[in-house]
């Protein structure tokens, strides 16, 4: 859980810090919005229920959702990945991080969350960009700000807020990481340099997302390392 709440920056952790201390400090200026019962969309290992029944938090009863053989753990409530074994209007918030990727209809989905949300009920959502494929062959998207608000919308969250996790300094941050921990290595050689390289590029990473500033508009040639949403069913 420590990996999540408090993601260490080291040599070994150049793939995967940068990008869980974004979505962390996104999910973090989020928290005020969360209220009562709170459903987790494809919860994982559950990493951040502490935080979200924490203040400033006003969330009281937690639900972690996923498939029931899911690569974590057993979930609180398993599902079909496509419809949510809960009764209409019977949650106020919801969280579905990085998980719309994987979702072969993700306006179904988004459906069936609004289905189950309070009305005025408060969704938050993150989703990649910059990130290698990944649970293969279940890497289905990724999405632009304007292709996100447009799913949001059709589904019933009027209005959301979207913002971009990471700008141009973290997306190269997280490109040099990926690149130094995760390219295959063919011999102890590269063995070597790969622990050489990480001792190397670990101060210019971390430097790098010191640096970062999300961008505030999406324009022309904008890049960013993933998005996140923040929305309420309409009344």
């Amino acid at each position: 859980m420590d990996l999540y709440l408090a993601p260490p920056c080291r040599p070994s952790t150049l793939d995967s810090f940068g990008n869980r201390r974004l979505l962390l400090r996104t999910l973090k200026g989020a928290l005020a919005n969360f209220r009562g019962r709170l459903l987790d969309v494809g919860c994982g290992h559950q990493p951040y229920r502490s935080l979200l029944l924490a203040p400033p938090s006003l969330a009281t009863d937690y639900i972690g959702l996923d498939l029931a053989d899911n690569l974590y753990q057993p979930p609180d409530l398993a599902w079909d990945g496509k419809q949510i074994p809960l009764e209409d209007a019977s949650v106020d918030s919801v969280l579905l991080t990085e998980v719309l990727e994987h979702c072969a209809d993700p306006e179904a989905v988004l459906g069936e969350v609004a289905r189950v949300l309070t009305a005025g009920g408060f969704l938050f959502l993150t989703v990649p960009f910059i990130w290698p494929i990944h649970t293969v062959p279940h890497d289905e998207f990724r999405y632009t700000p304007f292709a996100l608000r447009r799913l949001l919308e059709r589904s019933g969250f009027p209005n959301p807020v979207i913002e971009a996790t990471g700008g141009r300094h973290a997306v190269l941050a997280l490109t040099l990481g990926l690149w130094v921990r995760r390219r295959p290595l063919a011999s102890r050689v590269h063995v070597v340099t790969r622990a050489v390289l990480s001792i190397v590029l670990w101060p210019v990473i971390w430097l790098l997302l010191k640096m970062d500033k999300r961008p505030p508009e999406f324009e022309e040639s904008t890049m960013i390392v993933g998005l996140s949403a923040q929305a309420f069913k309409i009344q």
